[in-house]
């Protein structure tokens, strides 16, 4: 099957691997460029509601683009949680080489992302209501660019089936009437009190986890999914559904996985 996850605002800057893959909408991402490279820093603090200092450093960041400056591999540059929980730093290289093949990092600025691709430094988050010639927004730009790239990698692959580990604000540019793939969205839920609720911080960890335990076991049935037990987590029949399976994990087992 093939993985959907999100990128990451935190970034890893220090020196990586440097060479790797081309993006394979990187024509795209060429045209956005030029649209980032025009915005003022009042433009970028309004538009992703940072602070001066950090509308600064992205402006500083728009003007470099394309020149390779601090370029390395897409899953060596994003640092967040999703790739806490995916740590790629411990795969092998077998397991790395199927991600290539089967994992794909949703981008607001590259569109599409295979593990190996590179990148500069940047932060375009998918949700930004940036204004181009397509539209209003990056979804709009997008279109069903993103949906019609994973039907192609999904072929190549030889599934029919895409795990959506990525979360709403990313995966809604991959466009629903273009994506002619079964979708399988998975739900993380913590015991607090004895209530289950989905902590954030927590479910992006997992969703790594999750793309990594497919990369390592090669999964391509669904059904497989249910074995996923990373971090504590157990497979709910009861509350699933074939697109939609939960996973729950008590206090206990979130201490001892922290």
């Amino acid at each position: 099957m093939l993985v959907t996850i999100s990128p990451a605002k935190r970034l890893d800057e220090t020196p990586g691997t440097g060479t790797g893959t081309e993006p394979a909408l990187k024509a795209e991402m060429e045209k956005l460029v030029t649209t980032t490279r025009r915005l003022g820093l009042k433009d970028i603090e309004g538009l992703m509601d940072l602070s001066p200092k950090l509308a600064r450093l992205n402006r500083d960041r728009y003007r470099s683009l394309l020149s390779g400056t601090g370029a390395k591999q897409a899953i060596e540059m994003f640092d967040g949680d999703t790739y806490t929980g995916f740590d790629a730093g411990s795969l092998d290289t077998d397991a790395l080489d199927y991600a290539q093949d089967h994992l794909r990092i949703l981008s607001g600025l590259y569109g599409l992302l295979r593990p190996r691709d590179v990148i500069e430094p940047h932060r375009l988050e998918m949700g930004t209501r940036l204004a181009t010639r397509r539209g209003k927004s990056l979804y709009e730009f997008w279109g069903d660019r993103i949906a019609g790239r994973l039907v192609e990698d999904a072929a190549s692959s030889g599934t029919d089936t895409l795990l959506n580990c990525a979360s709403v604000e990313y995966f809604t540019a991959a466009d629903r009437k273009a994506l002619t793939l079964r979708v399988i969205t998975p739900t993380f839920y913590e015991t607090k009190a004895g209530e289950p609720r989905i902590v954030s911080f927590f479910a992006k960890q997992a969703r790594g986890a999750m793309a990594r335990f497919v990369c390592e076991n090669r999964v391509t049935d669904p059904a497989a999914l249910a074995a996923f037990d990373a971090g504590g987590y157990v497979f709910q029949p009861a509350q699933s559904t074939p697109d939609r399976p939960v996973f729950q994990r008590d206090e206990t087992a979130a201490q001892t996985a922290a």
